[in-house]
């Protein structure tokens, strides 16, 4: 069910790229030139990248270029849960975050790279809504380069919960966590890195000395949004209003800024996501 590219296997130096960004995270026909972006950034680093999405009846490790524009909006967007379903059910599936970390536990990638991680979102006191982002991070050993959790989310209890699970968040030339379109003003992170050597060396460590999971690093945006809390306040009452729920929310709300900041938003998310694909790329290459 799982199909590989052969070009894996010409390096230990790979990158996992998620779809859900290409489908759902951009307007229609710019997720697609984001994704050949971060590929050619993580090659330009010195890695392979490997794209994973399902499609026709597979789930698919090193997407080409005419596959990756087949993820469109219509995409179903793909948990770790949805996986099997999807892939036997023969549909299209953007892989989130958790989705692909899944594959990357079963095919033996260590390191991917993103926009934001998925966590514990707004209001979870009346409405428990989680992402299996962190869950799966908490279980693979594998390392996540992010700017740190999607603007959406409570980030102090992401962040309490990624300490519950033991999961390491390192900041990358930072001590507060990055909140996705702002370089600073989050929670203090459980350490700070200033090299890819230093980040390899701590990843080893963790995995290997100590048998433990995931990582969570951590690259502020190189342009700080720091005015953008109100428009995602605005953007989840809107969202709300609209009896938007579940994975719809994020699609809806990333609509939404992109719309009323004029386009800084959006970006902003194509610079960060470029960025960190780099970076994971750059880790990947120490890791090897």
């Amino acid at each position: 069910m799982i199909r590989v590219s052969k070009e894996m296997n010409t390096t230990a130096a790979v990158v996992a790229l998620e779809t859900t960004l290409v489908a759902h995270g951009f307007p229609p026909g710019e997720g697609l030139d984001v994704g050949l972006e971060a590929e050619g950034r993580v090659r330009a680093a010195g890695a392979v990248p490997m794209t994973v999405g399902v499609l026709d009846g597979e789930i698919v490790v090193g997407l080409t270029g005419e596959e990756l524009a087949r993820f469109d909006a219509d995409a179903r967007k793909v948990g770790p849960r949805d996986l099997a379903a999807c892939a036997l059910q023969g549909a299209v599936g953007a892989t989130t975050v958790g989705g692909t970390l899944a594959v990357m536990a079963a095919c033996g990638i260590a390191v991917m790279g993103t926009g934001g991680l998925g966590g514990v979102h707004r209001g979870w006191t009346a409405n428990p809504d989680v992402s299996a982002d962190v869950t799966e991070l908490a279980s693979t050993a594998a390392l996540v380069v992010s700017s740190g959790m999607k603007s959406l989310l409570d980030v102090p209890a992401t962040m309490e919960l990624l300490e519950t699970f033991g999961v390491p968040v390192l900041g990358w030339r930072t001590d507060e966590l990055p909140l996705f379109y702002s370089a600073r003003g989050g929670p203090p992170v459980s350490a700070r890195v200033e090299t890819v050597d230093e980040v390899a060396r701590i990843a080893k460590a963790h995995w290997i000395d100590l048998d433990r999971a995931g990582l969570l690093v951590a690259r502020p945006p190189d342009e700080s949004l720091d005015d953008v809390e109100p428009l995602i306040e605005d953007a989840l009452r809107a969202a709300a209003a609209d009896g938007v729920r579940g994975q719809q929310v994020t699609p809806f709300v990333l609509s939404f800024l992109h719309r009323e900041s004029g386009g800084r938003t959006l970006r902003a998310n194509r610079e960060l996501v470029l960025a960190n694909a780099q970076l994971a790329a750059e880790i990947a290459v120490a890791l090897a």
